[in-house]
């Protein structure tokens, strides 16, 4: 949910109590949406290392926005302290948030979750779900560089800035989880 005390050109959308984020970046016509694992610190005007690399690349790339999405809406700043089950109605409203951001428009989304994906089991099947999504509002999908070794997509903290944006191939890498 947007909160009234979102400041002017951010979007933010959260649960109430802010244990969980769905959508966080800023506002324009022409983002960068990058997907993570799941959201840390960050909040607008005191971003985390992550949404600070992703605002980055952002600008060297001549965007004028940047959006922030991620597989698991909860706030951990440890993967370790992310839920041991997924919970589903978290899960759901992540999605409809997902949905609502990308029914508007089409864009091509930074795959970026790195090997954080393959800490709780339930991650597979949630970003088989969010493709799905993506692909009803015919987004392609980019990494940055290419896969790592175990064909994951690069985290942006382990991306430098001069590394390219490559398409991504999301069905085969999901039928490969």
């Amino acid at each position: 949910m947007p909160s009234s005390t979102t400041p002017d050109g951010w979007l933010y959308e959260h649960t109430p109590d802010d244990a969980a984020r769905f959508v966080l970046g800023t506002v324009g016509v022409d983002p960068l949406v990058c997907v993570g694992a799941n959201p840390s610190t960050a909040r607008p005007l005191m971003l985390d290392p992550t949404a600070a690399r992703v605002a980055r690349r952002a600008l060297l790339m001549n965007r004028d926005s940047w959006i922030m999405l991620n597989l698991y809406p909860q706030r951990a700043t440890d993967p370790a302290g992310v839920h041991a089950q997924a919970d589903r109605a978290l899960m759901a409203q992540n999605e409809t948030h997902i949905a609502a951001l990308l029914e508007s428009r089409r864009v091509s989304l930074l795959a970026a979750w790195g090997e954080l994906i393959t800490t709780r089991d339930y991650l597979p099947a949630v970003l088989a779900r969010i493709a799905r999504i993506a692909a009803d509002a015919s987004c392609e999908w980019m990494s940055i560089g290419p896969p790592l070794k175990g064909g994951h997509p690069r985290h942006p903290s382990q991306a430098r800035y001069d590394m390219d944006l490559e398409p991504f191939d999301m069905d085969r890498y999901v039928r490969g989880l």
